[in-house]
């Protein structure tokens, strides 16, 4: 009888491998993340060391916040033969997500000084380096790349979103003489990226109905590629609103956790990366960003909702062992791990992932010493920031102006819900009077996160780190009102956002 080879298992009638990772994925269809975990690890362990299939156990234990078993099934697709510069860049890239950017360097070191030039490698390379707030550096490499290969739809996007254009620019007329070319012949992802890296020249040049149209071309483009269900996301919302109040919450046997935890939640583009800088600047902060683990470290609770912790508080409880005396602060300590894990440190991490609002009930009783900075901003002024932004993560409702109203209507709910129930954890903070009265705000904020006040927090922007998000060069100047108002410019295009968000 042939045997089951290496990360594969036999199946129930001993005659057809069962692969661990088909089991890691019907393990969290109930919910079971510690036995995932398990056969990700055993699949880590004992799988191949190579082969197309890792980049697909990336994705799952990227899913589930195993971030180091990411890495390594990026790595090991890497290594897959024949070698392609596709899989390292995969691979540099789970490096650099995850704030391994020496490491990534390191690995673009190995390659041949030929190989180094290539285009998509100098791309990487501008893109790390822009990260990183050396925009000069950034612009260097990036303008190798277009000099060895001048449409890459990408590399013009990036370029676009590190400089300011003026009319009569080279790079401006060279961009225009190449949207023919761009538009007959990228994919659609691409196309809508220099499509956006277009508009905000025009948008730079004063020329707003002219940059409207190819922000809602390029929107047209990512719309069609990802869909939307506003009204089942209104359902969820309605059900945490209506379950998931401080009287329910008692029905939960409460957690032991007594660690702090930081977060700031908010829409995007409201000031929540600003608010991060501010607090990383801090002594006592390590780090910070779009850590995307406290859903992860909730997968057992199901879909969120009061009846989903109900479960798994039953169900933990009846198993009996370490985690019954705790479920909660066992949910806590998985998620403090995955932070470990992804930032290599224990200390105090600010995480402003977006969406919390859909996770802030079972996250403040998880987490009792966690403090919440919850932004607020002019909706219009988010919404167009919203619609101008090529957001590279997955968020579909940002593609059309009806769907950022809708979401904009949802999100109200959710904030006026959390921030009543929990005044005392929730501190709210308007993104105007921040940026106009930030020595009072950033003093309110260091109070509520339980910080001493330090003078270094006020010059933020000095603050060396990586940052990701659209904010990027935003975050590397001292704060302005300049952003206040910004919408006015599109508002005869805002039509649609209005009567959407009025809706609600």
């Amino acid at each position: 009888m042939d045997k089951a080879g290496p990360g594969s298992r036999t199946g129930a009638m001993g005659s057809q491998p069962r692969s661990r990772i088909l089991d890691a994925i019907d393990a969290l269809r109930v919910f079971d993340r510690e036995r995932a975990v398990h056969l990700l690890e055993e699949e880590l362990r004992q799988g191949p060391p190579s082969g197309d299939r890792w980049r697909s156990v990336g994705r799952l234990a990227a899913q589930i916040g195993e971030i180091d078993g990411a890495m390594e099934s990026a790595r090991r697709y890497s290594l897959t033969a024949p070698a392609t510069l596709e899989r390292l860049l995969h691979y540099w890239g789970e490096l650099a997500g995850y704030d391994r950017t020496a490491q990534a360097r390191e690995e673009v070191g190995k390659l041949p000084a030929s190989s180094r030039r290539h285009p998509a490698v100098l791309h990487f390379l501008g893109t790390l380096a822009g990260q990183e707030g050396d925009f000069e550096q950034a612009e260097r490499l990036y303008r190798e790349a277009l000099a060895q290969s001048p449409a890459l739809p990408q590399t013009w996007f990036a370029l676009a979103m590190i400089r300011s254009f003026a009319p009569g620019d080279p790079d401006f007329s060279a961009m225009e003489r190449l949207l023919p070319e761009i538009e007959r012949g990228a994919a659609p992802a691409l196309r809508a990226r220099f499509l956006y890296g277009l508009a905000k020249a025009w948008h730079d040049c004063g020329e707003y109905d002219r940059a409207f149209a190819l922000y809602s071309r390029g929107a047209e483009l990512r719309r069609s590629e990802e869909t939307w269900d506003p009204a089942m996301l209104s359902r969820h919302a309605d059900a945490l609103i209506r379950d998931l109040t401080p009287y329910a919450l008692q029905r939960l046997v409460p957690s032991g956790s007594a660690r702090k935890a930081l977060f700031v939640n908010g829409l995007p583009r409201s000031g929540t990366t600003l608010v991060e800088q501010i607090l990383v600047s801090h002594s006592q902060v390590a780090e910070g960003g779009e850590v995307n683990l406290l859903r992860a470290a909730l997968i057992p609770t199901g879909d969120h909702s009061l009846a989903g912790a109900l479960h798994y508080q039953q169900r933990v409880t009846s198993l009996g062992g370490s985690r019954a005396d705790d479920p909660w602060g066992a949910l806590a300590a998985s998620y403090f791990r995955l932070l470990e894990m992804r930032f290599r440190t224990d200390e105090l991490v600010v995480d402003k992932t977006l969406g919390q609002s859909h996770f802030m009930g079972l996250l403040l009783h998880m987490l009792p010493e966690a403090r919440v900075i919850w932004m607020r901003r002019d909706p219009e002024d988010v919404a167009l920031s919203c619609f101008r932004n090529f957001f590279t993560g997955s968020i579909p409702w940002c593609w059309s102006l009806e769907d950022i109203g809708r979401f904009f209507a949802i999100e109200d709910r959710l904030f006026e819900h959390w921030s009543g129930q929990f005044p005392e954890r929730i501190l709210v903070v308007p993104y105007e009077e921040l940026v106009r009265a930030p020595d009072e705000w950033i003093a309110r904020i260091l109070d509520h996160a339980g910080l001493p006040d330090e003078p270094q927090v006020r010059a933020f922007h000095a603050t060396r780190r990586n940052v990701r998000t659209a904010s990027v060069q935003q975050v590397r100047a001292p704060i302005s009102t300049a952003r206040i108002g910004q919408a006015e410019a599109y508002a005869a295009h805002l039509a649609p956002f209005r009567a959407a968000y009025a809706g609600k």
